[in-house]
């Protein structure tokens, strides 16, 4: 047998060294656009960013251990095209047979062309090159303009800072992350960010005059999935590529995770495609033990993280798309002077979603929280109806 994986990034990575964990000693060939081998995303916009995590930190394995375990890598090498009847995939270097096919593509930055246009040098953060170019631009120090108030957006805003930088966020929303958070917790990360001296410009679009007074621009207003194989091979797509519970595309053979993933949760009972780590990571492990003959649904909650400052915060859940009923907050929320907190977020009595914030001895009880009715005791509710 022959297990194909399209795409280098987090989620191939760890489906290759799960089918050689499972005990599958037959061809494992894993194609990757970038020349780099599988490496974690996540710290290019924290600790390496920053100075305090080297390049060489983000890499699942060295080449070393993809030799001794008989993966074949072809890197820097596009997949063109797919074709699910004849079970092949085709790329610059030749046709490849498979049984099972994973794809694990991820996401490009979107691109907003009205920065591009504004005659200031600009930024995207994907890959270690963006990241490296980043660092390097950072330390020059002078005036941001953030275009996007979203997580990589305060990232890259809470390292400038550190790094001495001048600082404005532009968004379109009331607040950063108020589609995710709601307006209450959301509040307490543009408090954050206005103390350590960053100027939000939000609920307003961003025009090209408010960016040239910049040295330099970053945009992060979100991703879009790679779906263009999956679309020329005919499966179906729809904000991603559709699969099932047990992250079965619409062909038998043919699986898919992590950024591109539209996944029917069990749970949730409902699709969600997630962009984060922990997704790509974790449906990537079931996505290879399903490849080799398994039936695993993936009821993993979805799951995130951030470091801003001084605060780390986790979160699990999903609050959906009826929104929520209240917040419940516990503990001190001045997370500026190192205050640490619980949310939880309640929609019909039962907990949907649950943070921490700087509460390292919670990450257990968030995770545990959801799905669970609501517990008011302690709580303090945080105030307005967050229905949305």
């Amino acid at each position: 047998m022959s297990m194909v994986v399209v795409g280098a990034g987090l989620a191939g990575g760890t489906a290759v060294a799960e089918l050689r964990e499972q005990g599958y000693d037959g061809r494992v060939i894993l194609y990757g656009t970038e020349p780099h081998l599988p490496y974690e995303r996540p710290p290019l916009s924290k600790g390496v960013l920053l100075g305090n995590d080297t390049v060489e930190s983000v890499f699942l394995h060295d080449r070393r251990w993809y030799d001794e375990h008989d993966v074949e890598l072809r890197l820097g090498a596009a997949v063109t095209g797919i074709d699910v009847a004849a079970h092949r995939v085709h790329a610059a270097g030749g046709a490849e047979g498979y049984d099972r096919l994973l794809l694990a593509t991820g996401a490009s930055p979107r691109r907003f062309p009205l920065a591009e246009s504004a005659g200031v040098p600009v930024a995207y953060l994907r890959t270690i090159e963006d990241s490296e170019r980043l660092k390097a631009a950072l330390a020059r120090g002078g005036r941001v303009a953030i275009v996007g108030a979203g997580w990589i957006g305060l990232e890259v805003a809470a390292a400038a800072r550190s790094l001495g930088c001048a600082v404005t966020v532009h968004g379109r929303s009331e607040l950063p992350l108020v589609g995710v958070l709601g307006r209450e917790v959301a509040q307490l990360f543009a408090d954050l960010h206005r103390a350590h001296g960053v100027e939000l410009r939000l609920g307003a679009d961003v025009r090209a005059e408010d960016l040239r007074d910049a040295d330099l621009v970053v945009v992060g207003i979100g991703a879009e999935p790679r779906i263009g194989l999956a679309e020329q091979a005919g499966l179906a797509v729809d904000d991603g590529v559709l699969v099932d519970a047990t992250l079965r595309t619409s062909d038998e053979d043919v699986f898919a995770v992590g950024d591109i993933a539209s996944h029917q949760h069990p749970r949730l009972g409902r699709r969600v495609r997630v962009e984060h780590w922990d997704t790509a990571r974790e449906q990537a492990k079931v996505a290879a033990r399903n490849m080799l003959g398994g039936s695993e649904a993936y009821s993993r909650m979805p799951y995130f993280f951030t470091d801003q400052y001084d605060l780390g915060m986790e979160y699990v859940g999903s609050v959906g798309p009826e929104g929520y009923d209240r917040v419940d907050i516990e503990g001190d929320t001045d997370v500026a002077a190192g205050g640490a907190f619980r949310a939880y977020w309640v929609a019909a009595g039962t907990v949907v979603a649950a943070m921490h914030a700087n509460d390292w001895d919670a990450s257990d009880e968030i995770r545990e929280s959801v799905g669970r009715p609501a517990s008011v005791g302690a709580a303090i509710e945080a105030g307005l109806d967050g229905r949305q």
